[in-house]
């Protein structure tokens, strides 16, 4: 055999091994996400939350040794390349085109929102990564950005289940807002563009700031989305932040602190660039949206297989108070800036 042969065939041989044994649990992950896609599509709701709660339906199958390393594999890496596929959706010319009051007003919102919550926490009597969980995923896309955050905070002994809650939580409430913030912007006699900046400002989730802007009037919808873009762009800074903070100041419970600048945070801004200067055609960036979404429930999907019922239960009404305290703040400051505006 030839020294490429044999340089080659412990790379193939682990590449084989790993394969094995990360198949089951992967495919199991998919196989959840599939099954929710089918029923959100079908039935409608979050196809996010219904990855989730079905998953936890398998959560009895999440320790055994078939399952564990694919399932674990899924919840983080795969959720980082969904992640980093989010670039596809933004590029610097939609940002700008806000205008630099807009931007600074909505860069503020989820600064203070996000310092809110690690206020606040304590307050309620948890930690404050989990305030920083919680009010990120308000503040800039909900459960995308519950992922993302989640992916670079030091893992502790509650770091899925807390991760499970607050994506259910932000679900619910994003929801719930959707119904509700338009009737507000008619009561404030918002006018079509005012009511977009009021709701891609304030709505947790994309699919739901989508849903509500448009279902006031056209103008309404393309304000509202490339406001939340602007806010799902803001996830770069606020997750490398979060990052280099918690390698200062909070020393996880594993003892291994997370990577500086996390890779998948490169690859957001390397195709947000690609973006940018048109070097990603139209056919292009809809695959890469829709891989992203893909693979963001797919990554749902096995959190919620590792995620305990009984562990969820443990949160309290403390956690579900300071999420609503969350919310309430960053639509009182939009709202004010709107008005004031």
């Amino acid at each position: 055999m030839s020294e490429q042969g044999l340089a080659a065939r412990p790379f193939a041989v682990r590449a084989h091994d790993g394969f094995l044994r990360n198949a089951p649990g992967v495919l199991l992950s998919i196989t959840v996400g599939m099954a929710a896609t089918f029923i959100s599509n079908v039935y409608g709701g979050p196809t996010v939350l219904f990855a989730l709660l079905l998953g936890m339906a398998f959560n009895f199958i999440s320790a055994e040794s078939r399952f564990a390393p694919g399932v674990a594999l899924s919840s983080r890496s795969i959720l980082r390349i969904g992640v980093a596929l989010l670039g596809a959706r933004i590029t610097f010319e939609q940002i700008a085109g806000l205008g630099w009051q807009t931007m600074a007003g909505v860069a503020c919102a989820v600064t203070l929102t996000i310092l809110f919550g690690v206020v606040c926490a304590p307050l309620a009597g948890m930690q404050r990564r989990f305030g920083v969980l919680t009010a990120g995923a308000v503040a800039i896309c909900g459960a995308s950005a519950a992922a993302a955050i989640a992916a670079v905070l030091p893992r502790s002994l509650t770091h899925d289940r807390d991760t499970a809650f607050t994506i259910i939580g932000v679900t619910a409430l994003s929801t719930l807002a959707m119904v509700l913030y338009p009737l507000i912007a008619v009561v404030f006699h918002f006018t079509h563009a005012q009511t977009g900046v009021f709701l891609g400002g304030t709505i947790h989730d994309v699919a739901q700031v989508v849903g509500a802007g448009y279902s006031v009037s056209q103008e309404s919808g393309d304000v509202a989305t490339i406001i939340k873009l602007l806010r799902v762009a803001l996830l770069v800074p606020a997750v490398l932040v979060i990052s280099l903070l918690s390698r200062r100041i909070d020393i996880p419970e594993s003892g291994k602190r997370p990577a500086v600048v996390p890779l998948f945070l490169v690859a957001f801004v390397a195709i947000v660039l690609l973006n940018s200067v048109h070097l990603i055609p139209a056919s292009v960036q809809t695959a890469l949206g829709d891989a992203s979404r893909w693979c963001i429930v797919v990554a749902i999907a096995a959190l919620g297989i590792k995620t305990s019922l009984v562990a969820l239960g443990h949160v309290g009404p403390r956690a579900i108070a300071l999420m609503v305290a969350e919310t309430i703040f960053i639509g009182l400051f939009v709202l004010v800036l709107v008005h004031v505006g």
